[in-house]
């Protein structure tokens, strides 16, 4: 049984590829039991989103990597929607729940009689958690949304690349679908929020979710700027539009990324690299004078980088307190002896492979830890045993 922090939870999964199923795994993690439902002879997209899959010992696909990416920790509940045993099963199920999470399109479960005011009559402390692209309102409610494309209208791509007329212009999207992963985060936030007011009031209540929401709101700094000025950030590679220096910097043997937040790391960093005329200089002793000066100080930086390695650098800077690091592969990320020593790598059981590797989560709670029970459910699972149960409690 779990100890969890959320164990007294029991999560109804209706969600798809990453965004909804996100939000479920970290409601997992924390020890809620989650159910997720899956078309009986599809699954969930991602299921088919491969190579590269999980493989037997005898090099044989078990899973997509990309659905054992967020789905640990869940139940698999084979039912079809659009059967009324499959709704059935659903509503006693909603019936028995604390929390609902759908991302059909908008009004795309009502002809199923398992939208939020249908199943708010069965069970009104439900806290039903709808993740779409566009909201349930507005002129592109009816529009179907997808990390990509959101990264794109939600401004997101407008600030990443490097700038147009260098080599490789253009603006690109985050190597991994950041806004769903950004939309799940704000997801769990919500239900929380909804369990603690629930907690009060005795009430559940919709959360209306939307990736264009997520991405814009998560602009921050670039959103204010625009905000403040009237003027489209643009794009700046990696360099930082208020801070200098806070970019890649070449070395001899590869890049290393010197983030140096103030006026004292910008002279610390200038007596390490045997120029402290620099930080003396008034084109660049305030962070205000080098952002209007970077043109002169990111060149005479770069004829310095390129004389040590990246391993000499961190070494001399580290000792420097200057924030500095190397642009790791992945499989150095893993290799890292911080990440190693903290766990981040974990083997957690599966009914064919043993163990399925993934990903630690990143909280850390003192009184009630992350548990990880099992990696990825097989393809409805869970079926006959959550149904029998069903039967048991309504009878």
């Amino acid at each position: 049984m779990s100890t969890g922090a959320l164990s007294h939870l029991r999560v109804l999964d209706l969600s798809r590829v990453l965004a909804g199923p996100w939000a479920s795994q970290m409601l997992g993690d924390l020890g809620a039991e989650v159910i997720k439902i899956e078309h009986p002879e599809r699954g969930d997209d991602t299921r088919g989103w491969g190579p590269p899959y999980l493989n037997d010992q005898a090099g044989n696909a078990v899973e997509s990597a990309y659905f054992l990416c967020a789905n640990r920790n869940k139940k698999s509940v084979a039912l079809d929607m659009a059967t009324p045993e499959g709704q059935a099963h659903i509503r006693t199920l909603a019936l028995q729940s604390d929390i609902l999470i759908e991302n059909f399109k908008v009004g795309g479960l009502l002809k199923y009689g398992l939208d939020y005011a249908s199943l708010a009559q069965l069970n009104p402390k439900l806290i039903y958690c709808s993740i779409t692209g566009f909201g349930q309102t507005g002129p592109y409610a009816q529009r179907p949304g997808y990390d990509f494309m959101i990264q794109g209208m939600g401004g997101l791509m407008s600030l990443t690349g490097q700038p147009d007329g260098e080599e490789g212009g253009g603006p690109v999207k985050v190597g991994v679908a950041l806004t769903d992963v950004l939309t799940g985060l704000h997801a769990v936030a919500g239900i929380l929020a909804a369990v603690a007011w629930r907690e009060k009031s005795g009430e559940g209540q919709h959360i209306d979710l939307a990736l264009l929401d997520v991405q814009v709101s998560c602009l921050a700094n670039q959103a204010q700027n625009y905000l403040a000025t009237g003027q489209s950030p643009g794009r700046m590679g990696n360099a930082h539009p208020s801070i200098v220096p806070y970019q890649a910097f070449p070395t001899a043997d590869g890049d290393m990324i010197l983030a140096v937040g103030n006026d004292s790391q910008f002279a610390s960093f200038c007596r390490a690299a045997d120029h402290p005329e620099w930080a003396a200089d008034p084109q660049f002793a305030t962070n205000a004078a080098r952002v209007k000066h970077r043109k002169l100080l990111v060149p005479l930086l770069r004829q310095t980088t390129v004389n040590k390695s990246t391993e000499d650098w961190i070494a001399l800077l580290e000792k420097a307190n200057v924030p500095c690091g190397p642009i790791n592969t992945l499989e150095q990320v893993f290799a890292d002896p911080h990440v190693v020593a903290k766990g981040l790598r974990i083997d957690v059981p599966h009914p064919v492979t043993g163990t399925a590797p993934g990903v630690a989560s990143p909280l850390r709670l003192s009184k009630t830890p992350v548990r990880y029970q099992h990696s990825a459910p097989a393809l409805g699972a869970d079926t006959t045993d959550i149904l029998q149960k069903l039967q048991t409690t309504r009878g």
